[in-house]
């Protein structure tokens, strides 16, 4: 019989711990059904969000499985236009565009070009030196996942590249810490150093659609990284480094394996590696015109996909495409489904309102702001990231405009909080980092609890205290 990934084989008195999250979804549904002071759909919605955030957290199934099962579920409680919403979203399918990036990416040799440089390049000591191998390689890999951050639009893709790429390059050590050091920290970097670039998080380019529809004001992908790129890109990814490095650095000297990667890299591998980084530099200049042409991110997605599949000219062929795994997607259809459930039955009304309504109405700026740090972070621990942009996005533009704030220190306080994660559950970038099979949840949220303090306890106060002074 074929078994679901993750599932374990076990008897029916040596239960996986895991499968115990459907039971206690199902409680947790069911009291809010019952118990709870909402309309009929609304409390209905939620006992579907908990249902899902119980596998989501407990991890029985894969996620995209439980992406089914609320897809499922919500089009039986409901309406299959409401269940497939999310399959409309452009920020879907920049995911799927993404996705063909970064196997586009990989394939072309450009990451093992990249490999093979930045172990051409470790200073002679770290050859026999682990605690100065890991410090380089760290450092290095680190820069690469910034970089990405502007390259590549997606930080879904930008884990998909790096991920395989520092698995290889970790195995110069010997002993796992380095490894899950090496691999945590580069990840991290390109994935929450994202908020300091306009097109590094699927959150800003939600906020940024929201705030320009809803309130009129557009923000460009330079004014985004003048804002939040040097605090929050990267000093981010300057303090997740030195937490990686605090937790994982090598106790000693010995436990350096052989790191010998001078390897050729023949004619056709280089030209290949080149010509795709030339095709994500042409995305690279489209969204930094984002002012002239006035284009969703999207489509520079989709120009960068388009070179790089086209016969002669691009780098890989379409049977890359038959390879390609997007039951991500699912997981994504899933979350956006619940998200305009939530906001269809008032629910997130009344939740953000909650939260908003202890504001004293001639609060100043940065109390106004750290409330809506508050009001996101409170939302994120029931439904993912990318839902809580999409819903919560328009009560605070209304927010603002109440409390007489402007709408850009709102809007990109918002995206801060919203690149800040605890829990896999709260993101499909750390589900895909758990998909990798690399770390297990609790080696996950260990990290990702830690970075998301430093954010919130020394980066945050920082950035506020910017906005204070600029507005």
């Amino acid at each position: 019989m074929t078994r679901l990934p993750g599932l374990s084989r076990r008897t029916p008195l040596d239960v996986d711990p895991a499968w115990l999250s459907v039971p206690v979804g199902a409680a947790a549904a069911a009291a809010v059904v019952a118990f709870a002071p909402l309309s009929t759909d609304a409390a209905t919605m939620l006992a579907i969000t908990l249902f899902c955030v119980s596998l989501w957290v407990g991890t029985p199934v894969p996620p995209w499985f439980t992406g089914l099962v609320g897809l499922g579920l919500i089009g039986v409680a409901f309406s299959t236009d409401l269940a497939l919403v999310g399959f409309h979203s452009a920020a879907t399918w920049l995911v799927v565009l993404g996705i063909l990036l970064g196997e586009a990416t990989r394939r072309s040799g450009l990451a093992d070009l990249l490999e093979r440089r930045v172990l051409r390049a470790m200073p002679a000591a770290g050859q026999s030196d682990a605690r100065v191998a890991y410090r380089y390689l760290l450092g290095a890999m680190s820069a690469a996942g910034l970089g990405l951050v502007v390259l590549v639009p997606s930080s879904l893709v930008r884990v998909l590249i790096l991920g395989p790429l520092l698995v290889s390059i970790g195995e110069v050590f010997d002993d796992r810490g380095p490894r899950i050091g090496l691999f945590l920290g580069p990840l991290f970097v390109t994935y929450y150093a994202g908020t300091g670039v306009l097109t590094g998080s699927l959150a800003n380019i939600i906020i940024t659609g929201i705030v320009e529809s809803t309130a009129g004001v557009s923000i460009g992908w330079v004014e985004w990284a003048m804002w939040l790129g040097p605090v929050m890109g990267v000093g981010r990814a300057v303090a997740i480094t030195a937490v990686a490095y605090l937790m994982y650095r090598p106790s000693g000297a010995d436990g350096i394996a052989d790191a010998d990667a001078a390897a050729a890299v023949d004619a056709e591998t280089l030209e290949g590696a080149w010509r795709m980084l030339l095709f994500l530099l042409i995305g690279v200049a489209v969204w930094a015109t984002d002012w002239l042409h006035g284009l969703h991110p999207l489509y520079g997605a989709l120009l960068v996909a388009l070179l790089a599949f086209a016969p002669r000219v691009g780098v890989v062929g379409v049977d890359v495409i038959e390879e390609t795994d997007f039951s991500i997607v699912f997981f994504l259809g899933a979350v956006f489904a619940i998200a305009e459930g939530l906001q269809r039955t008032d629910f997130t009304d009344l939740a953000a309102n909650a939260i908003l309504s202890n504001l004293p109405s001639d609060a100043s700026l940065p109390l106004v702001l750290l409330f809506v740090v508050v009001a996101a972070l409170a939302l994120t621990f029931v439904m993912e990231g990318l839902a809580v942009a999409s819903v919560l996005t328009p009560i605070l533009i209304s927010f603002a405009a109440s409390a007489g704030v402007p709408i850009l220190p709102v809007a990109l306080t918002e995206a801060v909080a919203l690149n800040t994660y605890f829990f896999p559950y709260q993101s499909a970038v750390l589900v895909a980092i758990l998909g990798l099979d690399v770390v297990d949840t609790r080696e996950l949220v260990r990290m990702a609890a830690i970075c998301s303090a430093v954010t919130l306890l020394l980066l945050l106060p920082i950035q506020l205290g910017l906005f204070t002074l600029a507005f």
